[in-house]
């Protein structure tokens, strides 16, 4: 059996180098791949292209990546819970591609699957549309949106194989599953990290070929973009 596993967080982004389009599963702070992010905070790579449904929050996820000043461009869904994104943005420090969300998930799954483009109603008449190709289709009008190209996808998962069959646990499948083997080179970092052969078939959400390197993460924080308290009367 061909195992997937790398000793630690610094192995398994060996490669990542400045300049490069990495994808970031997650959905606000829920399943981000915490460990890799904070990791490549304390390198000098710099000049990246960051696919991510938002930008974390000022001092955690990519929100830090930001702050360090390492990410040229964002393609995001929603930014709206990051200050220092916001500044950057509007100052034009920072290019920002937003793309309607099912869009931006459906381009990670169409590069998981080898598809090279699709056609969608989203966005068209809107400046999402600008320089696309469009196409009627049953009436309706629909434009062309390619597969993204990324170096690196980074996932995590709740509890994985040395082989990288990956489980996720509730909503932090999110953008995780679909990000999963859409880049050339696909990272997971785990909770749990067991022998090939511990987990159940019918339970792994995606099969190990869309991985090429594992790693039990050694930190992971809980945290809640957030919280809403109710007082009972």
């Amino acid at each position: 059996m061909i195992t997937k596993k790398v000793n630690n967080v610094q192995e398994a982004i060996q490669g990542i180098e400045s300049g490069m389009t990495i994808m970031f599963g997650g959905f606000g702070l829920c399943g981000i791949p915490e460990n890799t992010i904070a990791a490549l905070v304390n390198t000098t790579i710099s000049d990246l292209t960051c696919i991510s449904n938002n930008a974390g929050v000022d001092d955690f996820g990519l929100g830090l990546l930001l702050q360090k000043k390492q990410v040229k461009k964002m393609i995001s869904s929603y930014v709206g819970e990051n200050a220092e994104f916001e500044r950057q943005m509007l100052s034009g420090e920072l290019e920002v591609e937003l793309t309607p969300q099912g869009t931006l998930a459906e381009r990670c799954r169409a590069a998981q699957a080898g598809i090279p483009a699709f056609y969608t109603p989203a966005g068209y008449g809107t400046e999402v549309a600008e320089g696309k190709e469009a196409r009627e289709f049953n009436g309706k009008m629909h434009i062309m949106e390619e597969a993204f190209k990324a170096d690196f996808a980074i996932v995590k998962a709740w509890k994985g194989d040395e082989a990288g069959n990956l489980i996720f646990k509730g909503t932090a499948r999110n953008f995780n599953a679909c990000m999963a083997g859409a880049g050339k080179i696909t990272i997971a970092e785990v909770e749990e990290l067991v022998p090939v052969g511990t987990l159940d078939p019918n339970q792994i959400h995606i099969p190990g070929i869309m991985v090429q390197r594992i790693f039990q993460g050694e930190k992971f924080e809980k945290r809640i973009e957030q919280r809403t308290v109710r007082v009972k009367n």
